[in-house]
């Protein structure tokens, strides 16, 4: 009998975390049918005896286990795991896990945690490209362009386990920072005649910086709270081509105008920042984007 819902699970060198998370499959309370679906990427340490273990467990209890794998000399990478995992699974919908996953309740509202399977057929596979490669992050803007949405859950839905063998460290920041600036002069600054960039400090100008020189033709101005940063009156762009260098504004917030580009590290966007957005009167996905 086909499944409802296909636990998707990679597993590579899993062996301290596997027993955890495929207990959190073993105490799901989803009334549907679930299967689980591991792909073993070339482990070689005792994943594959601890998923034999849990078969029995979770087939006694309902959930079909499926189990596919390799033993090359090397890994294969995530996203070929997931893809390999998605096709020999059944279910309507899929729920991504991961080994450095608990799992406390099969539905996350994001098409890299959970996703039907039509929906992962238009817009996927996942990107092959093996260690290093955001192969989430891609997953995820493939899935705006071809007119996916975000819904934001409030309750706790999924534990994430950071350890220094995971491969989310295989990723460095520029390659994401690359990604996320592509996307954005792809997708949001062509509607836009000009803009503002809301912060004057590093990561304001860090993004100024990897900006295409059309991009960057169409920043009027930084906006900033820091008194010591306006009172400078511009910002210039040592490296430019262009003579004479460019040189841009530096407003105090309440004087900028938008669309704004807010560039800020996530640990700062406290509530005075949030008081003065509300200040401004801005609403989210109209007047600004949040780029951090």
């Amino acid at each position: 009998m086909q499944a409802h819902v296909s636990i998707i699970l990679p597993v590579h060198n899993a062996e301290p975390w596997l027993d955890e998370c495929l207990r959190s499959v073993l105490q799901q309370d989803f009334e549907g049918t679930m299967e689980l679906s591991v792909f073993n990427d070339a482990s070689k340490d005792k994943s594959g005896a601890i998923i034999e273990k849990w078969r029995v467990k979770l087939e006694d209890s309902g959930v079909h286990v499926i189990i596919g794998g390799h033993d090359s000399p090397s890994p294969r990478g995530v996203g070929y795991s997931k893809n390999q995992a998605v096709a020999q699974s059944s279910g309507s919908y899929l729920c991504f896990l991961d080994s450095v996953f608990t799992a406390n309740g099969p539905t996350v509202i994001m098409p890299t945690w959970f996703c039907s399977r039509a929906w992962f057929s238009h817009v996927g596979p996942f990107d092959e490209g093996g260690q290093g490669v955001p192969e989430d992050l891609l997953f995820f803007y493939e899935h705006l362009r071809k007119g996916g949405g975000v819904i934001r859950v409030d309750q706790s839905l999924l534990l994430y386990r950071y350890h220094l063998r995971a491969a989310t460290h295989s990723v460095l920041e520029a390659t994401i920072w690359t990604h996320r600036v592509h996307f954005l002069e792809e997708q949001a600054l062509p509607r836009w005649a000009a803009f503002t960039i809301w912060n004057a400090g590093k990561q304001g100008r860090r993004l100024y910086r990897s900006l295409t020189a059309a991009s960057q033709r169409k920043v009027v101005a930084f906006c900033d709270v820091d008194e010591n940063k306006i009172r400078k009156g511009f910002y210039c762009h040592e490296d430019s081509q262009e003579r004479p260098k460019p040189r841009i504004p530096i407003l105090h917030f309440r004087a900028a105008r938008p669309p704004f580009v807010i560039c800020v590290k996530l640990d700062l966007t406290g509530g005075a920042f949030e008081d003065n957005l509300r200040s401004l009167h801005l609403q989210e996905g109209q007047d600004f984007l949040h780029f951090s």
